[in-house]
């Protein structure tokens, strides 16, 4: 199996930016589509952004696309989401997950491993 540790939430205006790291430990990381996911109170997790094992295929949710933008590197092990132009809808709890079926996919059911989540608030 794989470990997901996220890092680099945290209160910025909106406007800002920030990029959330994703560093991935056990299996080979290039073996899995990755995949960022948000919670917010009270709301269900939604899916954000999801990349393919190579790295030269992404999707985005319609409310992040042109603002946000997914990125890995096999070599390192982890996977990035940097997020511009956030804007206070955009404060969840972020989610770096990883799928080993290698098919990209938004569905957060077919994500088997998670890390703990980092918080992104959005100040307004």
């Amino acid at each position: 199996q794989v470990q997901l540790v996220e890092s680099g939430g945290g209160l910025v205006q909106a406007g800002g930016s920030l990029r959330l790291s994703c560093a991935a430990s056990g299996r080979t990381f290039s073996n899995y589509v990755m995949g960022w996911f948000r919670q917010a109170p009270g709301k269900e997790r939604e899916f954000v952004a999801v990349i393919n094992w190579s790295g030269d295929g992404t999707y985005y949710a319609d409310s992040v696309k042109g603002r946000f933008t997914i990125s890995r590197d096999n070599a390192k092990n982890t996977v990035w989401l940097r997020m511009n132009s956030l804007k206070p809808e955009d404060t969840a709890v972020y989610y770096c997950a990883a799928d080993d079926t290698n098919v990209v996919t938004t569905d957060n059911l077919e994500f088997d491993y998670w890390g703990q989540g980092t918080q992104v608030t959005v100040s307004s």
